[in-house]
């Protein structure tokens, strides 16, 4: 069995973590940790564990938990994990870390982009970017793992074969995604409270959101080029799910059959993504699976490709990524555990 600990287990990402770990046939989980709830038992603070686990929430000490763990899963915010981590710590367990402090490989990048200063940058080699559909080899040998932001994820998987096979002006790109509540975490913020984000819709961090770089360093790698793209997110009055709406002018002639050709050999041997063909994505259709929904269309008017992927934020965004990850990193089939079908309705 696999002894996975987990420190940040109470926030949104955290719990869905922890909800696919107890059930998954090759793990134990041995530590829950969460800073706001110490000493509280899990099944209190969210109440679908009961009669699940007896687990109570610790004060993590991440050298500890290495001594006893295999894999260590921190749900934190940025600027926390790159304190933690060392070599010393990656000498004892893996690291899959669902933050953003090891996903950016220059970190003038990320300190410009999140404001903190990054405290083990020596390890930005080593970290591999979890995007499992990309990176997958690499992943396997992986001691410490980038898990890969919601945003980033489904717009990297919706416009990465038209950027490896060359079909678009990088210039051109233009990223605008809606995502659900659980998308901002935890909070008690006045601005994801009910009142403020029922029947309406807002874009925020317009020009300036830190899921940029992330996506132009992996399309810019794919694509052997210096990529600058124009992205947009939107709040959306639901509690999970991201749908990206990708539009990029064509750079060579092809019918709307050959780009679909293109999807189909680029992900040919991909199970967790699924090409809709006739249909555009839903969120409804992937909340609570593991799976990126992907589809497209060529306005020839305008000679741009529309590509639409959808993914469940808390799932193929973040924990669902996560166990993915670890399930390759120990050597399992990347499915085990996660190979769950949409909930609907919801």
């Amino acid at each position: 069995m696999i002894k996975a600990s987990i420190i940040g287990g109470t926030g949104y990402a955290g719990q869905e973590l922890l909800r696919i770990l107890y059930r998954h046939p090759e793990v134990e989980v041995v530590s829950v940790g969460s800073k706001s709830f110490v000493g509280q038992p899990l099944k209190d603070i969210y109440r679908n564990y009961n009669k699940i686990t007896d687990a109570v929430c610790e004060a993590s000490d991440i050298q500890e938990l290495a001594e006893k763990s295999d894999v260590i899963f921190l749900a934190l915010p940025h600027g926390i994990a790159s304190k933690q981590v060392t070599p010393e710590i990656l000498s004892q367990a893996k690291i899959i870390d669902l933050g953003a402090d090891y996903r950016l490989k220059d970190v003038d990048i990320y300190e410009d982009w999140y404001g903190v200063e990054h405290h083990s940058a020596d390890l930005l080699k080593e970290a591999v970017y979890g995007l499992c559909e990309l990176h997958r080899e690499d992943i396997k040998k992986a001691r410490l793992l980038a898990n890969p932001g919601c945003y980033t994820t489904c717009s990297i998987l919706s416009l990465a074969p038209l950027l490896a096979g060359g079909w678009v002006d990088p210039a051109s790109i233009i990223v605008d995604a809606k995502s659900g509540t659980t998308g901002a975490g935890r909070s008690s913020s006045t601005a994801f409270s009910y009142c403020e984000v029922n029947e309406s819709i807002k874009a925020y961090k317009v020009a300036s959101h830190r899921h940029t770089p992330e996506i132009e360093q992996e399309l810019g790698l794919l694509g052997n080029t210096d990529l600058k793209l124009t992205f947009t997110p939107h709040l959306v009055p639901m509690n999970r799910g991201i749908l990206a709406l990708c539009y990029a002018t064509l750079a060579k002639e092809a019918t709307e059959e050959e780009l679909r050709q293109v999807y189909r050999d680029f992900y040919k041997d991909e199970y967790f993504v699924r090409l809709t063909e006739d249909v555009m994505p839903e969120t409804k259709w992937v909340k609570g699976s593991n799976y990126c929904d992907i589809g497209l269309t060529l306005d020839q008017r305008t000679n741009r490709v529309i590509v639409i992927g959808a993914i469940d934020n808390l799932m193929k965004g973040a924990a669902g990524q996560a166990v993915q990850n670890m399930n390759l990193m120990f050597g399992l089939d990347e499915k085990t555990g996660i190979d769950f079908i949409t909930d609907f309705p919801v």
